[in-house]
Protein backbone atom coordinates (compact mmCIF):
# COMPACT_ATOMS: atom_id res chain seq x y z
CA UNK A 1 0.00 0.00 0.00
CA UNK A 2 1.59 3.10 -0.67
CA UNK A 3 1.32 6.40 1.10
CA UNK A 4 -1.31 8.99 0.07
CA UNK A 5 0.97 11.70 1.11
CA UNK A 6 0.98 14.19 4.15
CA UNK A 7 1.23 17.74 3.14
CA UNK A 8 4.28 19.90 4.94
CA UNK A 9 3.19 21.77 7.82
CA UNK A 10 3.53 21.66 11.65
CA UNK A 11 3.42 17.99 13.63
CA UNK A 12 3.86 16.08 10.39
CA UNK A 13 5.28 13.42 12.76
CA UNK A 14 1.91 13.20 13.99
CA UNK A 15 0.47 13.09 11.02
CA UNK A 16 2.28 10.54 9.73
CA UNK A 17 1.73 8.23 12.59
CA UNK A 18 -1.93 8.70 12.27
CA UNK A 19 -1.61 8.14 8.54
CA UNK A 20 0.20 4.78 8.98
CA UNK A 21 -2.21 3.66 11.80
CA UNK A 22 -5.43 4.14 9.51
CA UNK A 23 -3.57 2.30 6.60
CA UNK A 24 -2.84 -0.85 8.68
CA UNK A 25 -6.57 -0.83 10.52
CA UNK A 26 -7.62 -0.79 6.93
CA UNK A 27 -5.83 -2.70 5.24
CA UNK A 28 -4.23 -5.52 7.07
CA UNK A 29 -6.33 -9.10 6.51
CA UNK A 30 -8.06 -10.64 9.31
CA UNK A 31 -8.99 -14.00 9.40
CA UNK A 32 -9.86 -17.09 11.87
CA UNK A 33 -7.14 -18.79 13.94
CA UNK A 34 -7.07 -21.61 16.21
CA UNK A 35 -5.19 -21.28 19.54
CA UNK A 36 -4.99 -23.88 22.81
CA UNK A 37 -8.46 -25.44 20.72
CA UNK A 38 -10.45 -22.56 20.30
CA UNK A 39 -11.46 -20.50 17.42
CA UNK A 40 -10.99 -16.78 17.11
CA UNK A 41 -12.23 -14.78 14.09
CA UNK A 42 -11.26 -11.51 12.81
CA UNK A 43 -8.05 -11.52 14.17
CA UNK A 44 -4.36 -12.16 13.10
CA UNK A 45 -0.49 -13.07 14.39
CA UNK A 46 1.59 -11.06 14.97
CA UNK A 47 4.07 -12.62 12.60
CA UNK A 48 1.04 -11.91 9.86
CA UNK A 49 1.11 -8.08 11.02
CA UNK A 50 4.74 -7.80 10.99
CA UNK A 51 4.49 -9.19 7.52
CA UNK A 52 2.47 -6.30 5.99
CA UNK A 53 3.50 -3.77 7.86
CA UNK A 54 6.90 -3.98 6.56
CA UNK A 55 5.74 -4.12 3.32
CA UNK A 56 3.50 -0.95 3.90
CA UNK A 57 6.72 0.49 5.43
CA UNK A 58 9.03 -0.22 2.77
CA UNK A 59 6.95 1.36 0.00
CA UNK A 60 5.93 4.45 1.88
CA UNK A 61 7.88 7.04 0.54
CA UNK A 62 8.55 8.59 4.23
CA UNK A 63 10.03 5.75 5.28
CA UNK A 64 12.01 3.93 2.33
CA UNK A 65 13.04 0.40 1.31
CA UNK A 66 15.96 0.46 3.82
CA UNK A 67 13.07 -0.24 6.81
CA UNK A 68 14.48 -3.47 8.70
CA UNK A 69 12.37 -5.83 10.12
CA UNK A 70 13.36 -5.30 13.58
CA UNK A 71 11.80 -1.62 13.23
CA UNK A 72 8.87 -3.05 11.92
CA UNK A 73 8.40 -5.17 15.16
CA UNK A 74 9.60 -1.86 17.30
CA UNK A 75 6.40 0.29 15.55
CA UNK A 76 4.23 -3.18 16.42
CA UNK A 77 4.66 -2.76 19.57
CA UNK A 78 3.88 0.78 20.23
CA UNK A 79 0.92 0.21 18.79
CA UNK A 80 0.32 -2.09 21.04
CA UNK A 81 0.81 0.31 23.72
CA UNK A 82 -1.06 3.12 22.28
CA UNK A 83 -4.12 0.87 21.83
CA UNK A 84 -3.91 0.47 18.04
CA UNK A 85 -4.31 -2.92 18.81
CA UNK A 86 -5.01 -5.36 21.34
CA UNK A 87 -4.27 -9.38 22.35
CA UNK A 88 -7.24 -11.83 21.84
CA UNK A 89 -8.31 -11.13 25.30
CA UNK A 90 -8.37 -7.41 25.12
CA UNK A 91 -5.13 -6.57 26.90
CA UNK A 92 -2.94 -3.19 26.05
CA UNK A 93 -0.64 -1.28 27.02
CA UNK A 94 2.53 -3.25 27.57
CA UNK A 95 4.92 -3.53 24.63
CA UNK A 96 5.14 -7.54 24.95
CA UNK A 97 5.20 -8.38 20.83
CA UNK A 98 7.28 -10.40 18.78
CA UNK A 99 7.57 -12.12 15.31
CA UNK A 100 5.76 -14.67 16.48
CA UNK A 101 1.95 -16.40 16.04
CA UNK A 102 0.86 -14.69 19.11
CA UNK A 103 -3.03 -13.73 18.18
CA UNK A 104 -4.17 -9.70 18.18
CA UNK A 105 -7.40 -8.16 16.98
CA UNK A 106 -7.82 -4.24 16.33
CA UNK A 107 -10.06 -2.73 19.09
CA UNK A 108 -13.88 -1.11 18.26
CA UNK A 109 -12.05 2.54 18.08
CA UNK A 110 -8.83 3.09 16.74
CA UNK A 111 -7.35 6.41 18.48
CA UNK A 112 -5.68 8.96 16.25
CA UNK A 113 -3.27 11.04 18.12
CA UNK A 114 -4.65 14.67 18.05
CA UNK A 115 -2.71 17.86 16.51
CA UNK A 116 -1.69 20.20 19.59
CA UNK A 117 -2.55 23.97 19.16
CA UNK A 118 -0.50 26.18 19.29
CA UNK A 119 -0.42 28.86 22.65
CA UNK A 120 -2.01 32.28 21.13
CA UNK A 121 0.53 34.17 22.07
CA UNK A 122 2.98 32.29 19.80
CA UNK A 123 0.86 32.80 16.79
CA UNK A 124 0.51 36.12 17.80
CA UNK A 125 4.51 36.79 18.05
CA UNK A 126 5.13 34.95 14.49
CA UNK A 127 2.29 36.59 12.85
CA UNK A 128 3.73 39.69 14.21
CA UNK A 129 7.38 38.76 12.76
CA UNK A 130 5.60 38.41 9.22
CA UNK A 131 3.97 41.78 9.70
CA UNK A 132 4.00 44.36 6.80
CA UNK A 133 5.16 46.80 9.13
CA UNK A 134 7.46 49.17 7.18
CA UNK A 135 9.08 49.76 10.54
CA UNK A 136 10.18 46.40 11.04
CA UNK A 137 13.68 45.28 9.51
CA UNK A 138 13.17 42.05 9.09
CA UNK A 139 10.03 41.51 6.15
CA UNK A 140 9.85 38.02 4.83
CA UNK A 141 6.72 38.12 2.31
CA UNK A 142 5.43 35.40 0.36
CA UNK A 143 5.70 37.21 -3.16
CA UNK A 144 6.91 40.69 -3.67
CA UNK A 145 7.57 42.87 -6.44
CA UNK A 146 10.62 41.73 -7.75
CA UNK A 147 9.64 38.27 -6.55
CA UNK A 148 8.69 35.79 -9.50
CA UNK A 149 5.60 33.39 -8.68
CA UNK A 150 6.01 30.11 -8.26
CA UNK A 151 4.29 26.85 -9.47
CA UNK A 152 5.30 23.62 -8.31
CA UNK A 153 8.42 24.85 -8.14
CA UNK A 154 9.16 25.89 -11.74
CA UNK A 155 10.62 29.10 -12.72
CA UNK A 156 11.54 29.38 -16.56
CA UNK A 157 14.79 30.84 -17.76
CA UNK A 158 12.76 33.52 -19.60
CA UNK A 159 11.51 34.77 -16.32
CA UNK A 160 14.69 35.07 -15.13
CA UNK A 161 16.04 36.87 -17.88
CA UNK A 162 13.05 39.32 -17.84
CA UNK A 163 14.14 40.00 -13.95
CA UNK A 164 17.60 40.46 -14.51
CA UNK A 165 16.56 42.79 -17.80
CA UNK A 166 14.32 44.90 -15.03
CA UNK A 167 16.91 45.20 -12.31
CA UNK A 168 19.42 46.53 -15.08
CA UNK A 169 17.09 49.33 -16.43
CA UNK A 170 16.36 50.09 -12.82
CA UNK A 171 20.27 50.74 -11.74
CA UNK A 172 20.36 52.92 -15.20
CA UNK A 173 17.76 55.02 -13.94
CA UNK A 174 17.73 55.04 -10.40
CA UNK A 175 21.47 55.35 -9.75
CA UNK A 176 22.43 57.29 -6.58
CA UNK A 177 25.06 57.50 -4.02
CA UNK A 178 25.84 54.01 -1.90
CA UNK A 179 24.65 54.11 1.82
CA UNK A 180 26.28 52.77 4.53
CA UNK A 181 24.91 49.63 5.78
CA UNK A 182 24.89 48.45 9.02
CA UNK A 183 26.08 45.10 10.87
CA UNK A 184 22.76 44.55 11.84
CA UNK A 185 21.66 45.23 7.88
CA UNK A 186 23.67 42.74 6.85
CA UNK A 187 22.26 39.96 9.35
CA UNK A 188 18.87 40.52 8.07
CA UNK A 189 19.90 40.16 4.97
CA UNK A 190 21.24 36.57 5.16
CA UNK A 191 18.28 35.57 7.44
CA UNK A 192 15.89 37.01 4.60
CA UNK A 193 17.23 35.60 1.74
CA UNK A 194 17.72 32.07 2.82
CA UNK A 195 13.65 31.85 4.51
CA UNK A 196 12.78 33.02 1.22
CA UNK A 197 15.28 30.53 -1.24
CA UNK A 198 13.62 27.71 1.47
CA UNK A 199 10.36 29.03 1.20
CA UNK A 200 10.62 28.58 -2.48
CA UNK A 201 12.00 25.25 -2.52
CA UNK A 202 9.74 23.90 -0.14
CA UNK A 203 6.95 25.33 -2.16
CA UNK A 204 5.04 26.19 0.76
CA UNK A 205 2.96 29.48 1.38
CA UNK A 206 4.93 30.32 4.78
CA UNK A 207 7.55 28.81 6.71
CA UNK A 208 5.57 29.77 9.68
CA UNK A 209 4.40 26.76 11.18
CA UNK A 210 7.81 25.03 10.55
CA UNK A 211 10.31 27.59 12.09
CA UNK A 212 10.32 30.32 14.06
CA UNK A 213 12.26 33.15 12.52
CA UNK A 214 13.62 33.75 15.66
CA UNK A 215 14.98 30.97 15.38
CA UNK A 216 17.20 31.47 12.13
CA UNK A 217 20.80 33.29 13.63
CA UNK A 218 22.40 35.01 10.88
CA UNK A 219 25.74 34.80 12.37
CA UNK A 220 25.88 31.22 12.12
CA UNK A 221 24.97 31.33 8.14
CA UNK A 222 27.52 33.79 7.94
CA UNK A 223 30.11 31.56 9.68
CA UNK A 224 29.22 28.32 7.92
CA UNK A 225 29.85 30.05 4.57
CA UNK A 226 33.03 31.92 5.11
CA UNK A 227 35.14 29.44 7.29
CA UNK A 228 35.57 25.92 5.49
CA UNK A 229 38.40 23.81 5.24
CA UNK A 230 39.45 22.83 1.17
CA UNK A 231 37.36 20.09 1.74
CA UNK A 232 34.46 21.92 2.91
CA UNK A 233 34.75 21.74 6.49
CA UNK A 234 33.81 24.17 9.12
CA UNK A 235 36.98 24.62 10.79
CA UNK A 236 36.33 25.94 14.21
CA UNK A 237 38.17 29.19 15.79
CA UNK A 238 37.53 28.32 19.39
CA UNK A 239 38.51 24.77 19.86
CA UNK A 240 37.10 23.88 22.94
CA UNK A 241 33.76 23.44 20.43
CA UNK A 242 35.42 21.14 18.32
CA UNK A 243 35.11 17.22 18.52
CA UNK A 244 37.45 15.97 21.04
CA UNK A 245 41.40 14.43 19.99
CA UNK A 246 40.91 10.72 20.40
CA UNK A 247 37.37 11.08 19.10
CA UNK A 248 38.88 12.53 16.10
CA UNK A 249 41.76 10.23 15.81
CA UNK A 250 38.81 7.42 16.07
CA UNK A 251 37.11 8.62 13.38
CA UNK A 252 40.08 8.80 11.27
CA UNK A 253 40.67 5.39 11.84
CA UNK A 254 37.70 3.97 10.51
CA UNK A 255 37.35 6.38 7.77
CA UNK A 256 40.49 5.41 6.32
CA UNK A 257 40.54 2.09 7.32
CA UNK A 258 43.20 0.30 6.88
CA UNK A 259 45.37 2.40 5.58
CA UNK A 260 45.46 4.61 8.63
CA UNK A 261 46.36 1.24 10.93
CA UNK A 262 49.96 1.48 10.94
CA UNK A 263 52.26 -0.63 12.55
CA UNK A 264 52.71 1.80 15.24
CA UNK A 265 49.03 1.79 16.69
CA UNK A 266 48.06 -1.48 18.62
CA UNK A 267 45.74 -3.60 16.68
CA UNK A 268 43.58 -7.25 18.43
CA UNK A 269 41.24 -9.11 17.78
CA UNK A 270 38.12 -6.67 18.29
CA UNK A 271 40.21 -3.85 17.91
CA UNK A 272 37.82 -2.62 14.88
CA UNK A 273 34.55 -3.06 17.20
CA UNK A 274 36.27 -1.23 20.24
CA UNK A 275 37.12 1.97 18.28
CA UNK A 276 33.64 2.27 16.64
CA UNK A 277 31.88 1.72 20.43
CA UNK A 278 34.60 4.55 21.70
CA UNK A 279 33.12 6.86 18.57
CA UNK A 280 29.27 5.95 19.45
CA UNK A 281 29.16 6.25 22.84
CA UNK A 282 30.73 9.99 22.30
CA UNK A 283 27.63 10.89 19.74
CA UNK A 284 24.99 8.82 22.02
CA UNK A 285 26.61 11.07 25.09
CA UNK A 286 25.60 14.19 23.36
CA UNK A 287 22.78 16.48 24.93
CA UNK A 288 20.80 16.97 22.01
CA UNK A 289 20.70 15.95 18.29
CA UNK A 290 23.34 17.49 15.80
CA UNK A 291 20.27 18.78 13.89
CA UNK A 292 18.95 20.48 17.92
CA UNK A 293 15.57 20.23 18.44
CA UNK A 294 14.27 23.15 17.65
CA UNK A 295 15.16 22.08 13.88
CA UNK A 296 12.91 18.61 14.08
CA UNK A 297 9.85 20.29 12.34
CA UNK A 298 11.97 21.87 9.49
CA UNK A 299 13.73 18.57 8.97
CA UNK A 300 11.09 16.05 8.88
CA UNK A 301 8.79 18.11 6.45
CA UNK A 302 12.00 17.99 4.31
CA UNK A 303 11.34 14.14 4.70
CA UNK A 304 8.17 14.60 2.62
CA UNK A 305 10.01 15.58 -0.62
CA UNK A 306 12.70 12.44 -0.30
CA UNK A 307 11.08 10.53 -3.71
CA UNK A 308 12.64 10.14 -6.70
CA UNK A 309 11.10 12.85 -8.86
CA UNK A 310 11.87 15.22 -6.12
CA UNK A 311 15.47 14.62 -5.11
CA UNK A 312 16.96 17.17 -6.42
CA UNK A 313 14.45 19.52 -4.49
CA UNK A 314 15.45 17.69 -1.19
CA UNK A 315 19.09 18.36 -1.72
CA UNK A 316 18.63 21.76 -2.20
CA UNK A 317 16.25 22.41 0.78
CA UNK A 318 18.50 20.35 3.10
CA UNK A 319 21.54 21.65 2.16
CA UNK A 320 19.98 25.52 3.14
CA UNK A 321 18.89 24.08 6.18
CA UNK A 322 22.33 22.37 7.47
CA UNK A 323 23.92 26.06 6.96
CA UNK A 324 21.14 27.19 9.88
CA UNK A 325 22.96 24.75 12.33
CA UNK A 326 25.37 26.00 15.14
CA UNK A 327 28.66 25.68 13.54
CA UNK A 328 30.16 22.68 15.97
CA UNK A 329 26.89 20.56 15.14
CA UNK A 330 27.61 21.52 11.53
CA UNK A 331 31.08 20.49 11.59
CA UNK A 332 30.29 17.33 13.65
CA UNK A 333 27.73 16.25 11.14
CA UNK A 334 30.21 16.54 8.07
CA UNK A 335 32.80 14.54 9.96
CA UNK A 336 30.47 11.85 11.09
CA UNK A 337 28.39 11.67 7.58
CA UNK A 338 32.03 11.53 5.59
CA UNK A 339 33.29 8.46 8.52
CA UNK A 340 29.53 6.42 8.21
CA UNK A 341 29.40 6.78 4.17
CA UNK A 342 32.86 5.50 3.74
CA UNK A 343 33.12 2.66 6.38
CA UNK A 344 29.34 1.27 4.48
CA UNK A 345 31.42 1.50 1.24
CA UNK A 346 34.62 0.06 2.45
CA UNK A 347 34.64 -3.56 1.51
CA UNK A 348 37.95 -4.56 3.70
CA UNK A 349 36.18 -2.85 6.66
CA UNK A 350 36.13 -6.01 9.10
CA UNK A 351 32.40 -7.34 10.16
CA UNK A 352 31.48 -4.72 13.62
CA UNK A 353 27.96 -6.34 14.44
CA UNK A 354 27.13 -10.25 14.23
CA UNK A 355 23.43 -9.84 12.62
CA UNK A 356 23.31 -6.58 11.24
CA UNK A 357 24.95 -4.88 7.78
CA UNK A 358 27.84 -1.92 7.82
CA UNK A 359 25.17 0.36 6.26
CA UNK A 360 22.19 -0.58 9.06
CA UNK A 361 24.08 -0.68 11.78
CA UNK A 362 25.82 2.95 10.57
CA UNK A 363 21.85 4.09 10.53
CA UNK A 364 20.74 1.71 13.52
CA UNK A 365 23.41 3.79 15.62
CA UNK A 366 23.11 7.16 14.92
CA UNK A 367 19.83 7.61 13.26
CA UNK A 368 18.19 9.52 16.26
CA UNK A 369 21.54 11.15 17.65
CA UNK A 370 21.10 13.39 13.98
CA UNK A 371 17.53 13.82 14.11
CA UNK A 372 15.16 13.51 17.32
CA UNK A 373 12.27 15.60 19.00
CA UNK A 374 12.56 16.54 22.42
CA UNK A 375 9.39 15.14 23.24
CA UNK A 376 8.91 11.40 22.67
CA UNK A 377 7.24 10.42 19.26
CA UNK A 378 6.87 7.23 18.15
CA UNK A 379 8.09 7.44 14.69
CA UNK A 380 11.36 8.96 15.70
CA UNK A 381 13.47 5.75 14.86
CA UNK A 382 12.18 5.62 10.98
CA UNK A 383 11.98 9.25 10.08
CA UNK A 384 15.53 9.37 11.70
CA UNK A 385 16.49 6.67 9.75
CA UNK A 386 14.99 7.73 6.47
CA UNK A 387 16.90 10.84 6.76
CA UNK A 388 20.36 10.13 8.17
CA UNK A 389 20.06 7.12 4.54
CA UNK A 390 19.52 10.27 2.40
CA UNK A 391 22.33 11.83 3.82
CA UNK A 392 24.81 9.08 3.76
CA UNK A 393 23.73 9.24 -0.47
CA UNK A 394 24.37 12.80 -0.73
CA UNK A 395 26.41 14.33 1.79
CA UNK A 396 28.96 15.93 -0.09
CA UNK A 397 26.44 18.15 -1.87
CA UNK A 398 24.10 18.24 0.83
CA UNK A 399 26.43 20.16 3.23
CA UNK A 400 28.83 22.16 0.67
CA UNK A 401 28.38 25.62 0.39
CA UNK A 402 25.97 27.43 -2.25
CA UNK A 403 27.39 29.74 -4.18
CA UNK A 404 24.07 30.67 -5.41
CA UNK A 405 23.40 32.10 -1.86
CA UNK A 406 26.46 34.07 -1.76
CA UNK A 407 25.54 35.84 -4.60
CA UNK A 408 21.94 36.46 -3.83
CA UNK A 409 23.33 38.45 -0.75
CA UNK A 410 25.56 40.36 -2.01
CA UNK A 411 23.10 41.61 -4.84
CA UNK A 412 20.70 42.45 -2.39
CA UNK A 413 23.22 44.28 -0.12
CA UNK A 414 24.65 45.84 -3.45
CA UNK A 415 20.55 47.37 -3.97
CA UNK A 416 20.20 48.51 -0.46
CA UNK A 417 23.09 50.08 -0.70
CA UNK A 418 22.21 51.98 -3.53
CA UNK A 419 18.96 52.93 -2.41
CA UNK A 420 16.94 50.95 -4.63
CA UNK A 421 15.06 48.93 -1.60
CA UNK A 422 14.40 50.47 1.43
CA UNK A 423 14.65 47.77 4.31
CA UNK A 424 16.34 44.66 3.70
CA UNK A 425 13.32 42.46 3.33
CA UNK A 426 12.35 44.16 0.48
CA UNK A 427 12.23 42.35 -2.65
CA UNK A 428 14.69 39.43 -4.00
CA UNK A 429 17.01 40.23 -6.58
CA UNK A 430 18.81 37.05 -7.73
CA UNK A 431 16.95 34.36 -9.72
CA UNK A 432 15.78 31.75 -7.83
CA UNK A 433 16.61 27.80 -8.59
CA UNK A 434 14.80 26.50 -11.44
CA UNK A 435 13.25 22.59 -11.35
CA UNK A 436 12.46 21.60 -14.75
CA UNK A 437 10.57 18.63 -14.68
CA UNK A 438 8.17 16.47 -16.98
CA UNK A 439 4.97 16.75 -18.04
CA UNK A 440 2.47 17.41 -14.83
CA UNK A 441 0.67 14.00 -14.50
CA UNK A 442 -2.02 13.38 -11.79
CA UNK A 443 -1.73 11.78 -8.27
CA UNK A 444 -3.43 8.65 -9.05
CA UNK A 445 -1.22 8.07 -11.98
CA UNK A 446 2.23 8.81 -10.39
CA UNK A 447 1.08 6.03 -7.93
CA UNK A 448 0.11 4.07 -10.10
CA UNK A 449 3.82 4.59 -12.47
CA UNK A 450 5.20 4.11 -8.70
CA UNK A 451 3.41 0.57 -8.32
CA UNK A 452 4.27 -0.49 -11.70
CA UNK A 453 8.05 0.49 -11.29
CA UNK A 454 8.66 -0.75 -8.28
CA UNK A 455 7.43 -4.30 -9.31
CA UNK A 456 9.06 -4.27 -12.24
CA UNK A 457 11.97 -3.69 -10.10
CA UNK A 458 10.98 -6.50 -7.90
CA UNK A 459 10.33 -8.86 -10.84
CA UNK A 460 13.99 -7.93 -12.26
CA UNK A 461 15.01 -9.06 -8.91
CA UNK A 462 13.34 -12.24 -9.24
CA UNK A 463 15.25 -12.62 -12.44
CA UNK A 464 18.60 -12.57 -11.18
CA UNK A 465 17.82 -14.79 -8.06
CA UNK A 466 16.69 -17.49 -11.34
CA UNK A 467 19.57 -17.10 -13.49
CA UNK A 468 22.05 -16.98 -11.00
CA UNK A 469 24.45 -20.08 -12.25
CA UNK A 470 27.08 -19.14 -9.35
CA UNK A 471 24.27 -19.38 -6.69
CA UNK A 472 24.00 -23.25 -5.55
CA UNK A 473 20.67 -25.16 -5.82
CA UNK A 474 20.15 -25.30 -2.08
CA UNK A 475 21.14 -21.47 -1.48
CA UNK A 476 18.80 -20.66 -4.79
CA UNK A 477 15.84 -22.55 -3.09
CA UNK A 478 15.71 -21.15 0.23
CA UNK A 479 15.88 -17.24 -1.65
CA UNK A 480 13.16 -18.15 -4.25
CA UNK A 481 11.18 -19.60 -0.59
CA UNK A 482 11.75 -16.22 1.07
CA UNK A 483 11.05 -14.20 -1.79
CA UNK A 484 7.57 -16.56 -2.67
CA UNK A 485 6.90 -15.23 0.81
CA UNK A 486 7.61 -11.35 0.47
CA UNK A 487 6.16 -10.94 -2.92
CA UNK A 488 3.64 -13.92 -3.37
CA UNK A 489 1.36 -12.41 -6.19
CA UNK A 490 5.23 -11.48 -8.28
CA UNK A 491 6.01 -15.15 -7.93
CA UNK A 492 2.91 -16.70 -8.87
CA UNK A 493 3.23 -14.61 -12.35
CA UNK A 494 6.32 -15.96 -12.66
CA UNK A 495 5.79 -19.28 -11.76
CA UNK A 496 2.12 -19.61 -12.44
CA UNK A 497 2.37 -23.61 -12.09
CA UNK A 498 3.69 -26.23 -9.78
CA UNK A 499 5.58 -28.02 -13.33
CA UNK A 500 6.78 -24.14 -14.14
CA UNK A 501 8.50 -24.13 -10.98
CA UNK A 502 9.70 -27.56 -10.86
CA UNK A 503 11.05 -26.79 -14.15
CA UNK A 504 13.53 -24.50 -13.01
CA UNK A 505 14.92 -26.87 -10.84
CA UNK A 506 15.03 -29.97 -13.69
CA UNK A 507 12.64 -31.87 -11.64
CA UNK A 508 10.61 -34.36 -13.22
CA UNK A 509 8.10 -35.84 -11.73
CA UNK A 510 8.44 -39.51 -11.34
CA UNK A 511 5.84 -41.65 -11.73
CA UNK A 512 6.18 -44.81 -9.34
CA UNK A 513 5.87 -48.25 -9.81
CA UNK A 514 3.20 -50.56 -7.81
CA UNK A 515 5.06 -52.54 -5.55
CA UNK A 516 3.05 -55.95 -6.40
CA UNK A 517 1.74 -56.61 -9.99
CA UNK A 518 -1.27 -58.88 -10.33
CA UNK A 519 -2.41 -59.95 -13.15
CA UNK A 520 -6.17 -60.53 -13.66
CA UNK A 521 -7.23 -64.47 -14.10
CA UNK A 522 -8.86 -65.17 -17.05
CA UNK A 523 -12.10 -66.87 -16.96
CA UNK A 524 -12.75 -69.75 -19.24
CA UNK A 525 -16.22 -70.69 -19.89
CA UNK A 526 -17.01 -74.56 -18.43
CA UNK A 527 -18.81 -75.36 -22.19
CA UNK A 528 -16.85 -76.96 -24.12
Amino acid sequence: MESRGVPPGPYRATKLWNEVTTSFRAGMPLRKHRQHFKKYGNCFTAGEAVDWLYDLLRNNSNFGPEVTRQQTIQLLRKFLKNHVIEDIKGRWGSENVDDNNQLFRFPATSPLKTLPRRHLELRKNNVENFSKDKDSIFKLRNLSRRTPKRHGLHLSQENGEKIKHEIINEDQENAIDNRELSQEDVEEVWRYVILIYLQTILGVPSLEEVINPKQVIPQYIMYNMANTSKHGVVILQNKSDDLPHWVLSAMKCLANWPRSNDMNNPTYAGFERDVFRTIADYFLDLPEPLLTFEYYELFVNILGLLQPHLERVAIDALQLCCLLLPPPNRRKLQLLMRMISRMSQNVDMPKLHDAMGMRSLMIHTFSRRVLCCAEEVDLDELLAGRLVSFLMDHHQEILQVPSYLQIAVEKHLDYLKKGHIENPGDGLFAPLPTYSYCKQISAQEFDEQKVSTSQAAIAELLENIIKNRSLPLKEKRKKLKQFQKEYPLIYQKRFPTMESEAALFGDKPTIKQPMLILRKPKFRSLRY
